[in-house]
């Protein structure tokens, strides 16, 4: 064999190797499928953030993909669909719809495929939750409101995907800690998680609740949509508003005398203890059915350590 042609042969065999290192790779890999993009979305980001930190220390190719947006259910389907063909060997899931996602989880199960929830509790029987007791953080905001108004004051919620375990979770809370003080709650909405309908919604609260003495938003997102209806409608001086996660952006509102208070969650240690159980789970350990990540109340007093 002439030199050239060794050249030539050696090139395809580092090529090649290169691809099948590269497949190796990828059926090593764990996926970390979330609710929502980390684009946009502080929380997301620090899921995202937690996950691929975490992969990297302990050397696991981390796969993080999410749907367009939370509501997009057939999308997270197919994602896992297409991961679990490619050989995933675990799956960090938020599911968007617990039900919905409940064959698909199936399916990676008896595959052999080590499977935890993350952030959102999903409805298949022994699978371990890690994230936030969200009844209780919800009750934690509802507390905070209930000790600054009088009782019969009027109150809303504005709620997330409630199909989802999240949604109705944070739902239930407030729900159950507003009345249970004596405030009234005279509206209950959807905002779906998201800042514009958050303010759509919101301006139909106001509309028919002039009265309105605060606001229990599921999420920051939403909640920073209730302040720009507030804005708009000159009240946010008359109104509380209340959210969910402690993202920068509601920092940053809190520290600004806009939002009143919001409950943190630990987004980025969901990530991280997503891999490091899934990696347990791997070697034949076992998990206990729920990892809470806790909850802290932020106001103005520690606003700054969250922005």
């Amino acid at each position: 064999m002439n030199t050239r042609k060794l050249s030539l042969t050696l090139a395809v065999l580092s090529i090649s190797t290169t691809v099948l290192a590269a497949t190796a790779a990828s059926a090593q890999s764990i996926l970390v499928d979330m609710k929502g993009p980390g684009a946009g979305n502080p929380f997301w980001a620090a899921v995202e953030r937690g996950a691929l930190e975490k992969g990297k220390e302990l050397g696991i190719d981390t796969v993080v993909l999410a749907p367009p947006t939370e509501s997009d259910v057939a999308a997270q389907i197919t994602q896992i669909e297409d991961q679990l063909a490619r050989g995933i060997k675990g799956l960090a899931l938020a599911p968007t719809d617990p039900n919905a996602l409940a064959p698909v989880v199936e399916e990676a199960i008896a595959d052999g495929v080590p499977v935890v929830f993350i952030d959102t509790q999903g409805s298949n029987e022994g699978v371990t939750y890690i994230g936030t007791d969200n009844v209780a953080g919800a009750a934690l905001a509802a507390k905070f409101i209930c000790e600054q108004l009088p009782s019969g004051s009027e109150v809303a919620i504005l709620t997330g995907i409630v199909t989802q375990s999240t949604g109705k979770a944070r739902a239930d809370g407030a729900r159950s800690g507003l009345s249970g003080c004596g405030l009234k709650i005279v509206a209950e909405q959807s905002g779906e998680w998201d800042r514009a309908k958050g303010l759509s919604v919101m301006e139909n609260v106001i509309t028919g609740n002039p009265g309105i003495k605060a606001v229990f938003a599921s999420n920051d997102n939403m909640a920073l949509g209730a302040v720009e209806a507030l804005k708009s409608a000159n009240m946010l001086d008359k109104v509380m508003v209340v959210g969910f996660d402690a993202n920068p952006d509601a920092a940053d509102s809190i520290l600004a005398g806009e939002m009143s208070a919001s409950v943190a969650q630990n987004p980025e240690n969901m990530g991280a203890l997503g891999i490091e159980s899934l990696m347990k789970l791997a070697k034949g350990e076992k998990l206990p059915p729920v990892i809470d990540t806790g909850t802290v109340l932020v106001t103005k007093d520690n606003a700054a350590d969250y922005k």
